[in-house]
């Protein structure tokens, strides 16, 4: 069973998903399984042993050095720590959702895709959210138009 984890009367739990629409799955690029896989081999060969009794098995991939889940303040300042060593502007760690829509929105990625892959419940959110994006797509449609029609 999927379930998300939520702070609740300010401790980290484990509930259901708030909407059916939030069960999906989302196919990734292989350079991302593979960072999941190489993540999740190193938690076994090396975090677990290393947490020994106190290491918290609840299936997660992204966890405290005993298993259990991530503080979201630890998030940020992992992200934090990752866009400053790497000379990238800082972001909020939802930014990267964003991030994600519109590049693929940017490479053509039909809007549909995207806000399936996203888990909005409807096309005009994902087109409203991502309209600044829009006029890029416009001019690069009419460039290939352009070319179709002249044969360029």
């Amino acid at each position: 069973m999927r379930r998300q984890v939520q702070r609740v009367n300010g401790k980290l739990s484990f509930v259901e998903p708030k909407t059916a629409n939030a069960r999906r799955t989302v196919p990734l690029p292989s350079f991302a399984v593979e960072a999941l896989q190489s993540l999740w081999a190193r938690q076994e060969l090396q975090d677990k042993p290393f947490a020994g009794q106190k290491w918290q098995d609840h299936g997660l991939v992204f966890t405290s050095s005993v298993g259990t889940p991530c503080e979201e303040r630890n998030v940020r300042r992992s992200l934090a720590a990752i866009l400053m060593a790497n000379g990238l502007p800082p972001l909020r760690f939802h930014d990267l959702r964003h991030s994600c829509a519109t590049l693929l929105l940017s490479q053509g990625t039909d809007p549909r895709t995207i806000m399936q892959t996203l888990g909005h419940s409807q096309i005009t959110l994902t087109l409203n959210t991502y309209s600044h994006v829009i006029p890029a797509l416009q001019r690069d449609a009419a460039d290939r138009m352009e070319s179709l029609v002249r044969g360029g």
